[in-house]
């Protein structure tokens, strides 16, 4: 994030603009719906800005611009013809610590003006760093068509019902919780439809309720964060991750997809990774339930599905045990993301009928997969974390029958941009992982369908295009 969001309370406060221009007069307009004292320096003065010094809502001082006018300011906009100007007041606007902003010129500026939705005292603001200024106002356009109107007035009327709330709910999270039930139901379509009557009724119900309700009861949501890319989340994933109050994650679960939780939701990593400090299996059932207990809503972020290697089921039991409410939000298990990134079918009516997922380690000795199974034809096998003993699978593969030319891929860090996908065969793949260095999280594909990869692979990054390995 380069550019770090804020908004400036400007009422009465001295605000100075340098250039009078049509830039300088949309500028203006924005700064009057604030309140702000305004100051408009420039030699020529257009008619519009004129008309408003002459009814009084600004200071108008028709000359070249002075080093002393910015005595006093608060924040400066510069918008006159002259690139070299601007870039002088800019300058000394800098120097003063004075938030400057020089239209048409980010890397002179110190803030940006944003494309704005306004519903007062709502407003949404639209940045994309000054690298785009069509993209923004795109932007403004869909979600001027996504806030209804009246949803200023939605926001005047929350901040009255919170009074009688604060009495009434003592509890924060208990208040929250009273404000998602209102947001989100028909309190607040009927304010938005115009019957403010209706709303402050059903409003005045809800908050009965919750005032006599018997504090809430803890409960965890079990949710598949897909295999990376954030966009794979589901709806339903989405909406538990802005409602959690805490979020129990894994360390394959994606920066990207951690961001999509709430701001301030508890955020503990209780992840595992091979012959590295970790989170024991018992402590994170542990944690799942004293935040459940304590009447909070966790999520327990899983990379892929919960149910897919990720031993959500043992989390679920205990959880049973403990008599702790829980629900499951499924998610795209890791197999399904990375052959869909991967160009790799994983069943086709030509190459494979069946699929089958296998954990590539195993937790205790002896715990090995059926190997003659694995190696039937007609099917695609999938290792999950297979990457540490890729030799050791390759090696039983062969040894129960499967050719050493059988196609083979392996495909890491799946869906994200730096996804690598290298392709090979039983006798090569493990050298050639070697080679190319990749690092877990990777899958190792097995079977016809590997070889589609190189005709069907649509996802790559074009800074790691010549480090894909394909092998004929």
């Amino acid at each position: 994030m380069k550019y770090f969001p804020a908004f400036f309370d400007l009422a009465a406060q001295p605000v100075l603009i340098v250039g009078a221009g049509e830039v300088a007069l949309r500028k203006l307009a924005l700064l009057e719906k604030c309140g702000a004292r305004v100051t408009v320096v420039a030699p020529q003065v257009h008619a519009g800005i004129q008309a408003r010094a002459a009814a009084g809502t600004l200071r108008l001082l028709t000359r070249e611009f002075e080093p002393d006018d910015l005595e006093r300011v608060r924040l400066a906009i510069v918008a006159t013809s002259r690139r070299a100007l601007n870039r002088w007041i800019a300058k000394l606007a800098d120097r003063r610590g004075i938030p400057v902003n020089v239209v048409d010129d980010r890397e002179a500026s110190r803030f940006i003006v944003p494309a704005i939705v306004d519903r007062d005292p709502v407003t949404v603001a639209v940045c994309t760093a000054g690298t785009s200024p069509v993209l923004a106002r795109r932007l403004r356009e869909r979600l001027e068509a996504f806030f209804p109107q009246r949803f200023g007035e939605l926001a005047l009327w929350l901040a009255d019902i919170r009074r009688q709330a604060v009495v009434k709910l003592r509890d924060t999270a208990a208040r929250r919780r009273y404000f998602e039930d209102v947001i989100d139901g028909p309190a607040a379509r009927r304010l938005i439809e115009g019957d403010r009557r209706g709303a402050e009724r059903i409003a005045q119900q809800f908050l009965a309720s919750t005032a006599q309700a018997p504090p809430p009861r803890g409960e965890v949501t079990l949710v598949g964060a897909g295999p990376g890319d954030p966009e794979l989340l589901t709806l339903k994933a989405l909406r538990a991750l802005q409602d959690a109050d805490v979020v129990l994650y894994d360390r394959l679960v994606s920066s990207a997809v951690l961001d999509m939780a709430r701001r301030d939701a508890l955020r503990i990593c209780v992840g595992k990774a091979a012959h590295q400090p970790s989170t024991a299996q018992a402590d994170i059932h542990a944690l799942l339930i004293e935040h459940a207990l304590a009447g909070r809503r966790v999520v327990r972020l899983k990379g892929g599905d919960p149910f897919v290697f990720g031993r959500g089921g043992e989390e679920l039991q205990a959880l049973a045990a403990a008599g702790i409410a829980f629900s499951v939000v499924p998610g795209i298990t890791a197999a399904i993301g990375a052959a869909a990134y991967a160009g790799i079918p994983l069943t086709h009516r030509q190459h494979a009928h069946a699929v089958t997922f296998v954990t590539g380690h195993a937790d205790e000795p002896g715990q090995e997969p059926n190997w003659a199974a694995l190696v039937q034809p007609g099917q695609t096998v999938v290792f999950y974390m297979g990457l540490a003993r890729i030799e050791h699978i390759s090696r039983e593969l062969q040894a129960h029958g499967a050719p050493a030319s059988f196609p083979a891929a392996l495909v890491a860090q799946a869906t994200l941009p730096d996804q690598r996908v290298v392709n090979g065969t039983l006798a090569t793949i493990a050298s050639l992982a070697a080679t190319a260095k990749l690092a877990s999280p990777a899958l190792l594909v097995i079977g016809e369908v590997t070889a589609l990869s190189s005709q069907l692979g649509w996802f790559s990054n074009a800074a790691l295009a010549a480090e894909r390995h394909q092998i004929a």
